[in-house]
C-alpha cells in the first residue's frame, strides 16, 4: 500500500463517514476496505486501486442517498489529489468501481475492481444486516413506531436478501454465499426474525 495515499485517505476521506447514518459510518468503510483487500488476494489487481475505491465508495452519501454511488464517482473524478498516485485512467477505474458497487444495480460491475467493492460491501452476517437495517430506519424514518420499523425491516430484508431478492454476489471466493443462505433461513421464519428484531431494536432505539 502506498503510504502517502493511505495517509491522505485516513486524514481526508475516511473521516467523512462520521457524519453518515449509523449503517454507513467509519466502521462500515473500514470493514469494506478490509474485505476488498482480502478478496483482492485472489486476483491480479492493484491493491492501491482496490483500497481507494473501497475508501471512497459511499462518500456520495454526503450529497444524496438515492444516487450516492454516482455522486461517489463524481467525487473521485473531482479529487485532483488522486492524480499524485494514479493516472487519469486509473482514477476512472476507481470512479467506476464506486459507481458499480450498489446492490440494486441491474447490471454487472464493469471491472474486477467494481466486483471486488460490490462484494466487499455485501458483508453478509445476519445479525449485522438486521441491525444495520434497523439503524437506517431509525435514522431516516424517525416518525415510525415499533410496528412500522418492523414492517419496513422485514420488507427490506425480503426484497434485498430473500429468495429471489435483488442482491447479487460477484466473487466466488467470498464467504458471502453461505452467510446469505443463513440469513435467508432467518427471513423464511418471520417469528424468529421478529424475535431478533425486537432484541436489536431495543438496543438501537434511542432512550427518552
Amino acid at each position: 500500500m502506498n503510504p502517502e495515499l493511505e495517509a491522505y485517505i485516513e486524514a481526508e476521506i475516511i473521516p467523512r463517514y462520521r457524519g453518515f447514518d449509523k449503517a454507513h459510518r467509519e466502521d462500515h468503510v473500514r470493514n469494506v476496505i478490509a474485505q476488498a483487500l482480502d478478496l483482492a488476494r485472489y486476483y491480479d489487481v492493484d491493491s492501491d486501486l482496490v483500497y481507494a475505491a473501497a475508501a471512497y465508495h459511499d462518500t456520495g452519501l454526503a450529497v444524496d442517498r438515492a444516487t450516492h454511488h454516482l455522486e461517489s464517482g463524481r467525487i473521485i473524478r473531482a479529487d485532483r489529489r488522486l492524480l499524485r498516485w494514479f493516472t487519469p485512467l486509473q482514477v476512472e477505474t476507481v470512479a467506476q468501481a464506486a459507481e458499480d458497487h450498489r446492490a440494486s444495480s441491474k447490471t454487472a460491475p464493469r471491472s474486477i475492481y467494481g466486483r471486488l467493492i460490490a462484494e466487499a460491501d455485501r458483508f453478509i452476517e445476519p445479525m449485522t444486516i438486521v441491525r444495520r437495517t434497523i439503524q437506517f430506519g431509525l435514522d431516516h424514518y424517525p416518525e415510525l413506531d415499533t410496528e412500522g420499523h418492523w414492517e419496513r425491516t422485514w420488507e427490506h430484508l425480503r426484497e434485498k436478501y430473500g429468495d429471489g431478492g435483488y442482491l447479487q454476489l460477484w466473487i466466488p471466493e467470498s464467504p458471502n454465499a453461505a452467510r446469505l443462505e443463513e440469513l435467508r433461513k432467518l427471513i423464511r421464519n418471520p417469528e424468529s426474525l421478529r424475535s431478533v428484531f425486537d432484541k436489536l431494536f431495543a438496543e438501537e432505539r434511542p432512550t427518552a
